[in-house]
């Protein structure tokens, strides 16, 4: 059996299952996560492009202000929009999430993804316009390296506003290139992971190199069948993972739903999720498949793993007008 926590490089403990904030409505986002707390859920994802930093943190500060936990009980991520990859933006925008979230600190800050665009005004940058212009027809890079964001964010470590940093959407020379020149360790690597998108090879660096994994979208093609026509476009004719018959077979012999049986195909390889959900039952059982609930075997995790077909959803090669190529 697995823990039901990581170490991050860092040395700061991070629960293996928690709650994802992409998608999650401003408007609703206080009182789900309060709930979620309820639930028995600890680690909050959360980042800029969401919108919703505010409203989770008030829904942790309720449950803090009624003895629910306390705020070293909660685990917060959240990450750095590509707009403010310079190192002045950086660090304001740092500050400006950790007093949107309200808790004194954000536990685990990470870049949201390994490219740099043209400042925006933070007030000007608004969903669903966040990879360009309003109009989505113009994407403008910006000639920040990753080191300056990086070191950026050692900047903040130092000043105590975030505990551990990491990257998520980067490949592996972007990981070798920071550990040439970082103070603080990587401590965690989120990238979309599902059975039809593996990569074991990354998977397998991040580990040796004693880097969490973090997965997003760990239903696959179920993720992105609510999102505008371009996101969907891969989704919308793959078979749903719930319905391909390894996991159906696994999810009946251990008594499981098809859900929990994808879940912990990930946290079995001490691969940390994020699921999300507005359904009670479903939160209490995404929450049971950390370390302490049930086992694949070996041969249901080949099969599982075997469903590879390199298939990513959440590439902005593909679904931008002007495609940006970060995983070429």
């Amino acid at each position: 059996m697995t823990s039901d926590t990581v170490t991050l490089a860092s040395g700061h403990k991070m629960p293996l299952v928690g709650f994802g904030l992409w998608k999650v409505p401003a408007e609703k986002a206080a009182d789900t996560v309060y709930h979620a707390i309820k639930t028995g859920y600890r680690l909050f994802d959360g980042a800029y492009d969401y919108q919703n930093e505010k409203e989770a943190g008030e829904g942790i500060r309720r449950a803090i202000s009624e003895g629910l936990v306390r705020r070293e009980d909660i685990f917060v991520t959240t990450k750095l929009w590509n707009n403010y990859h310079q190192r002045d933006h950086a660090l304001a925008m740092a500050k400006a999430q950790n007093e949107a979230w309200g808790l004194g600190y954000i536990d685990l800050y990470l870049i949201h993804f390994p490219i740099a665009l043209k400042y925006i005004e933070p007030e000007k940058l608004r969903y669903p316009a966040w990879w360009m212009d309003p109009e989505q027809k113009v994407i403008e890079r910006a000639n920040v390296p990753i080191q300056e964001t990086w070191q950026a964010l050692e900047e903040v470590v130092d000043q105590r506003i975030v505990k551990s940093i990491g990257i998520s959407n980067a490949q592996a020379q972007t990981l070798y290139d920071i550990q040439t020149y970082c103070r603080y360790p990587i401590s965690s690597l989120q990238i979309e992971h599902h059975p039809y998108l593996v990569q074991q090879d990354l998977v397998e660096l991040a580990q040796e190199e004693k880097i969490v994994i973090t997965a997003y979208s760990s239903f696959g093609p179920q993720s992105f069948l609510e999102l505008p026509a371009a996101f969907r476009e891969r989704a919308k004719d793959t078979p749903l993972l719930f319905d391909v018959d390894v996991v159906k077979k696994a999810a009946a012999r251990s008594n499981k739903t098809p859900a929990q049986v994808l879940l912990r195909w990930a946290t079995q390889r001490n691969i940390a999720v994020i699921p999300k959900s507005n359904h009670v039952e479903r939160l209490k059982q995404n929450l049971e498949v950390g370390g302490g609930s049930f086992d694949l075997t070996e041969e249901e995790m080949r099969a599982i793993s075997a469903l590879d077909r390199g298939l990513r959803f959440n590439d902005p090669g593909f679904y931008l007008h002007k495609p940006l190529r970060i995983f070429a």
